[in-house]
């Protein structure tokens, strides 16, 4: 969606210079021709086999994003009562939301009841409890799965693997068989699916490979005992390319997800980073140039606050010129104007000349950029821009203070 026109950046044809003249910055701006792009990709994929796509909402939830995913009959992966009103008010199927989370609330519960979810990924045996008091209380029946964690080390960042046996999500395989035994006695519980997650920003398809073989062994001793599932939910993870990362082709990914599983089930998948993450970019601009005796800083007027991932996970991001300039390339350290230590977006990156009140573009932003950032140092949160039919309109816009 990126390209350059006589040294101009431009997003699907449209100036970014152009457009933060306008909207000021920083800024996130989307592409939504690359957000369809990348679910039919993703969709695409598992064509053959029952499926359903469930966007992990957590990734980004800015409702016009929303409601593109769901005229295109995308579902949702919800974890919170807040993720699920706006889902529905989004436009998403009820019966194509899944909810997850290892502390949901009574309410959020009633709610998910109400609304007719597709089911609950189950993590604790008190939880299933409480789910079938709740059911019973409102006289329906609860559609539930259980999170297992199969124990894989998915060889990703420490902060967002899921599928180790310390980690909170989830339950072992034998507690959660204990679990599905005591919901057959539920009158208020229905049995209907199985779900897993082994992390975010995976790499390595043999981790797929190893969960799709791990869970088709359970599912065939839960066979054994008695409880028929219809969902199979392989949960999300699947990464994309920031730097210089391997990443797994969709094709290449759904092979490893089916490679062991039964056919006669309805898969559901939870992509949330790949649909999203490379069609969006924050815009910043320069407002300092600053060399000390050790090093050169350029110092923009977006911080840790707009986009985390950089300070809490030492992401890398690429960062590039909106109008590029002529000259030697030279390290610079990207840095936000946060009273923080870790406010830093690049270190010693290598960058053609800038100058202030140039813009710059962070790359692959669109996954966990706005939907984790925050008012610290009380800053307003940042603008959210579309780029849609050769037009781009404000999508949220910039808090006041």
């Amino acid at each position: 969606m990126l390209e350059y026109k006589k040294e101009l950046l431009f997003v699907d044809g449209l100036s970014v210079c152009e457009i933060a003249g306008e909207v000021g910055t920083p800024f996130y701006l989307y592409s939504r021709k690359k957000l369809i792009e990348n679910f039919r990709k993703f969709d695409s994929a598992f064509s053959g086999v029952k499926h359903i796509v469930c966007y992990a909402m957590k990734a980004n939830e800015n409702p016009y994003l929303l409601k593109i995913l769901a005229r295109n009959g995308c579902g949702c992966d919800i974890v919170s009562g807040g993720e699920l009103k706006l889902a529905v008010s989004s436009g998403i199927n009820p019966k194509r939301i899944v909810f997850a989370g290892v502390g949901k609330r009574d309410d959020e519960i009633r709610r998910a009841i109400l609304n007719g979810i597709l089911m609950f990924n189950i993590e604790s045996i008190p939880e299933l409890y409480r789910i079938d008091k709740i059911a019973k209380s409102l006289n329906k029946t609860a559609g539930i799965s259980f999170r297992v964690n199969p124990d894989i080390d998915a060889k990703t960042h420490p902060h967002i693997t899921t599928g180790l046996s310390h980690n909170k999500f989830g339950l072992c395989f034998e507690d959660a068989f204990a679990g599905y035994i005591l919901g057959k006695a539920l009158k208020n519980i229905k049995i209907i699916g199985i779900h897993t997650h082994i992390g975010s920003q995976i790499s390595d398809s043999g981790s797929f490979v190893l969960a799709s073989k791990k869970i088709s062994k359970y599912i065939r001793k839960l066979k054994d005992a008695g409880i028929g599932l219809k969902y199979i939910d392989m949960g999300g993870g699947l990464g994309i390319k920031y730097k210089d990362e391997k990443i797994i082709s969709t094709s290449d990914y759904a092979k490893a997800i089916r490679s062991h599983l039964p056919e006669n089930h309805t898969l559901i998948l939870e992509p949330g980073r790949f649909l999203i993450g490379n069609a969006g970019v924050m815009v910043t601009k320069i407002l300092y140039v600053k060399k000390t005796l050790k090093k050169n800083f350029l110092v923009v007027d977006a911080g840790m606050n707009d986009l985390v991932r950089p300070a809490i996970y030492g992401a890398y991001h690429e960062i590039i010129p909106v109008i590029k300039r002529k000259g030697i390339k030279h390290n610079w350290d990207v840095v936000g104007p946060i009273c923080e230590s870790s406010d830093v977006f690049a270190k010693d990156r290598r960058m053609l000349p800038a100058k202030a009140d140039d813009f710059l573009a962070v790359l692959c932003a669109g996954a966990y950029g706005y939907s984790m950032s925050s008012n610290y140092n009380q800053r307003a949160r940042a603008a959210e821009v579309l780029v849609e039919n050769n037009k781009w309109r404000i999508i949220r816009c910039r808090e006041k203070l």
